[in-house]
């Protein structure tokens, strides 16, 4: 299925803006957390896998894993560099110009996508980012959200709250970056109505893009021992297609998609076991959005790619 027609992919968005596809390439820069040493906590938050990300790639320099990386994907010209575990803006601003800077150094490497945490958006890193911007490349700052619900936050010991995504997302604003969003449906404790707050809310903020994906329980995470209590369960695929296909119908049709749901393989992932397959969720997802209307239609105005 072309999941394109109905909704605004990254990848469309990409194509649009390079005139060709671009694929984004994983990279781990040995960072850590405050939510893992100590400053806010220990062990991270409650679905977070102690070791799932980064440790071994992050032992490669920057330019090595980009080279492996290419390896992996599927022929392209130009990629994005994409700082993903942990919190990628997480050490001084000369330690992280110098990670960007060797990624930046390929000369196939048109951009930089930078996951963090909120509350961890110095000033100064967003100069650093709001640099390569200026210079012509193509930058996102992906916060690490999860959920609007204060509540919520507290209950998976995240360490921030909404203020702080609010208060980082202006000053990355001010600065002209572009802000991808990162929310998880089904998390302990919230209906589908909290997940359409929660959408409203980051929208009235402001996103120009979103990476929606279930809950998923791994392997070495405090929620995987919730889950063998009973005390947790998470949401079956067709709960979470009609929950995604709905978010998508009410998301304004300039908003773009980077991720619409997640995959994880045995043994790091425990359940739900549908996230192993890695179209299982686009499918049903998509076959909704064909059935009752794509991006925006609830809006009132649909994704026309």
């Amino acid at each position: 299925m072309d999941l394109t027609r109905h909704i605004h992919t990254f990848g469309h968005y990409l194509k649009r803006r390079f005139g060709e596809t671009v694929h984004k390439l994983s990279l781990a820069g040995d960072f850590t957390c405050p939510n893992r040493d100590g400053t806010l906590g220990r062990g991270g938050c409650t679905f977070c896998n102690v070791r799932s990300f980064g440790r071994e790639a992050a032992s490669l320099s920057i330019a090595a894993q980009i080279e492996r990386e290419k390896a992996k994907t599927g022929r392209a010209r130009r990629y994005l560099a994409y700082f993903q575990a942990y919190t990628s803006t997480y050490a001084e601003v000369e330690t992280l110009r110098a990670l960007y800077d060797e990624a930046m150094a390929a000369a196939d490497v048109a951009g930089l996508c930078v996951g963090t945490r909120p509350d961890c958006v110095p000033d100064a890193a967003l100069d650093l980012l709001a640099s390569y911007q200026d210079r012509g490349a193509e930058v996102w700052l992906e916060l690490g959200l999860q959920t609007a619900h204060d509540r919520t936050q507290a209950l998976i010991r995240r360490g921030h709250g909404l203020a702080d995504y609010r208060d980082a997302v202006a000053r990355a604003h001010a600065r002209g970056l572009k802000v991808c969003a990162h929310l998880i449906a089904g998390l302990p404790g919230e209906s589908a109505d909290d997940a359409h707050e929660t959408l409203r809310t980051v929208l009235d903020i402001g996103a120009e893009g979103l990476k929606l994906h279930p809950l998923m329980i791994v392997r070495g995470s405090r929620m995987a021992a919730q889950y063998r209590c009973g005390e947790i369960a998470p949401m079956d695929l067709d709960a979470y297609a009609d929950l995604a296909a709905d978010l998508i119908r009410h998301t304004p049709p300039e908003v773009v998609y980077h991720r619409i749901s997640a995959t994880a393989q045995v043994p790091t992932l425990i359940a739900p076991d549908w996230c192993g397959p890695r179209w299982a969720a686009l499918q049903a997802i998509g076959e909704r959005l064909a059935r009752n209307g794509g991006q925006g239609s609830a809006l009132g105005r649909e994704w026309r790619p």
